[in-house]
């Protein structure tokens, strides 16, 4: 027997349909220019953004707060040689390179094998020597990096991703957003690829969008650009039965990325390892509201009720936090 989600009778808003502005702030919808002024502007401190504006910045903060992240196997500060470049990629059979100051998901390149003298993509599709060398020579031209500055490259372990989400995710891997505010968990989702997202994980490409209930870790909506689905585009896997692994786990991490980066309003990418658990892939100090669709549900409402909590609450210990959070948070409370 196949079970469905429940069925909710979503507002014009998450169909994507047109409606006011105010009826946009009665549903809850938080809007780009409340969230640029009066949650990323109030809360994130500019002399921190640093920390999450630099994938190297990120991983040296990380270890410091014992926070797991994929291995960083070497990183380039200024364009290198041909022969440095396969020094470093020449015996690895896997691997990612990425911009250090990219966003988006842009300028990043995963080899997940190798045919001879070519690397092979997870698409199947193949790149050379040659390629890779031109890729690592646009990241550091600043092609993907934000404001188009100049770059540093990285080469990074592959992770070893649990093979729980294989039958809801196509040609690529896909990775869990929780947005942590003043150190509270107070939305997540799931970014699963497709055909149609060429094997990314980025809801605007066509990925599905999949909303997590804060209690419990499992599927309680999902959406393709911008329309309910039940199953996955591709692989026709039932959402209904999605549930992530150490979820728990896996929320205490994004908590804790309050304390590693000082910032009030963050979005925390999270991966599993097979092996290794929960990983953290970056903190985005300027998270996109693509969330509120995936999840069916406002932010602007929950981010209030955090704000409105007094000093004894905001000086819980992260445990503490995500306890609450899932508490308060529950699917119960959904639209």
């Amino acid at each position: 027997m196949q079970f469905r989600l429940p069925a909710l009778r979503l507002p014009p808003f998450f169909r994507g349909g047109l409606v006011s502005p105010f009826k946009l702030r009665k549903l809850g919808i938080l809007g780009m220019n409340a969230r640029n002024v009066r949650y990323i502007a109030r809360y994130n401190d500019r002399d921190k953004y640093p920390i999450v504006d630099d994938k190297l910045n990120t991983k040296r903060a990380a270890r410091r707060y014992r926070i797991p992240v994929p291995d960083l196997i070497a990183a380039f500060d200024t364009q290198p040689t041909r022969t440095r470049i396969m020094q470093v990629i020449g015996p690895l059979q896997q691997f990612v390179i990425k911009p250090a100051r990219g966003s988006g998901g842009k300028g990043i390149l995963v080899i997940v094998g190798r045919d001879g003298e070519d690397y092979v993509k997870p698409s199947g599709n193949k790149v050379t020597a040659l390629d890779i060398q031109r890729h690592v020579s646009n990241i550091h031209s600043g092609l993907y990096s934000l404001g188009g500055k100049p770059d540093r490259c990285m080469v990074e372990a592959l992770v070893d991703f649990d093979p729980v989400f294989d039958k809801y995710s196509f040609e690529g891997v896909p990775d869990i957003r929780v947005i942590v505010f003043r150190g509270f968990p107070v939305m997540a989702m799931l970014r699963c690829s497709t055909h149609d997202s060429d094997g990314k994980a980025n809801l605007h490409q066509g990925a599905v969008g999949v909303g997590i209930d804060l209690a419990t870790g499992k599927a309680s909506h999902a959406v393709q650009r911008g329309v309910r689905v039940d199953t996955h585009p591709d692989t026709k896997m039932p959402f209904a039965d999605l549930e992530v692994p150490g979820w728990t786990e896996l929320v205490k991490l994004a908590a804790s990325c309050y304390e590693m980066t000082g910032l009030g309003y963050l979005g925390c990418d999270i991966v599993l390892d097979r092996k290794r658990g929960p990983l953290l892939l970056e903190a985005n100090a300027r998270p996109g509201l693509a969330i509120q669709i995936a999840n069916g549900i406002g932010l602007r409402t929950r981010l209030e009720h955090i704000e409105s909590l007094d000093m004894e609450h905001l000086e819980k210990n992260v445990e503490e936090r995500v306890a609450y959070s899932m508490d308060y948070f529950a699917a119960r409370t959904t639209l």
